[in-house]
């Protein structure tokens, strides 16, 4: 899944610029490169944000989706978004997935609307919200407290009429660098829900900090962790680098097939 953030305080800016142009020329690179899924977001989520209006999200994210539809019929588009408005907007434009950092607890219509649409949902977990979700987040037990939350998040999901839910842990959201790796490390223990798993590492302050680079110099860090989740059966990569990430998919398919 390649990110594609059409917001103007991205936390990683090294990948894309605003203008038109530029932003084709990206998705027809993630479409080159193999990315099955193309994200598509006009609402920053990153620690601290402010919110949009569901108007301007959508002046930022139709044309673009509209693009990848007619050029791109092949590739999925997800849309990124926690406002059911867009959500709807985005899948009658020619999205496929909703993708909400807030599994329905940003917008009380979300889940309803996705039942009615009759589209996969990637419900992430994310403790507070993101104006204020990493000042000083704290769990008792995190592999615990995130898998009892996607227990009622899917029920609440499935009870509503969602078919296909997809769970992602959401690395960074209302965590601290210790929380996202032993979630990192234990990424297997998920596999009792019975759902696909999402991941968004890349390029996060987990890796950058750790290792004490700058964002721009994470992709190398990022590419272990990826290597790390896809070990432990991972479904979906969510990447700013879509090249280095299929890298690591196919690279990772030959190891588990090898001969013992």
């Amino acid at each position: 899944m390649g990110i594609l953030n059409l917001t103007p305080d991205s936390f990683y800016k090294g990948y894309l610029d605003e203008t038109d142009q530029n932003i084709k020329f990206k998705i027809h690179q993630f479409v080159m490169e193999g990315a099955a899924i193309i994200d598509v977001g006009g609402q920053s989520t990153r620690p601290g944000s402010d919110r949009l209006s569901a108007e301007e999200e959508l002046a930022r994210v139709i044309p673009y989706i509209k693009f990848i539809a007619a050029t791109y019929p092949d590739v999925f588009i997800s849309i990124d978004t926690y406002s059911s408005i867009v959500a709807k907007e985005a899948i009658l434009a020619g999205a496929h997935i909703v993708n909400d950092i807030s599994a329905g607890g940003m917008d009380a219509e979300m889940i309803a609307i996705v039942a009615q649409l009759k589209v996969p949902y990637i419900c992430m977990h994310m403790q507070g919200v993101p104006e204020t979700m990493q000042q000083n987040p704290l769990y008792a037990d995190i592999i615990l407290e995130l898998t009892r939350f996607f227990v009622e998040r899917i029920q609440l999901c499935r009870n509503a009429g969602i078919t296909d839910i997809i769970i992602d842990p959401g690395f960074g959201f209302g965590k601290t660098i210790a929380h996202n790796f032993s979630i990192l490390k234990n990424l297997s223990a998920f596999k009792i829900l019975d759902c696909p798993i999402l991941i968004g590492l890349s390029r996060k302050s987990s890796i950058y900090k750790t290792l004490g680079i700058s964002v721009d110099e994470s992709l190398n860090g990022t590419t272990v962790l990826h290597t790390i989740a896809l070990l432990q059966d991972i479904q979906i990569l969510r990447v700013h680098d879509v090249k280095e990430a299929k890298e690591a998919v196919l690279l990772t398919e030959v190891y588990k097939k090898a001969a013992q």
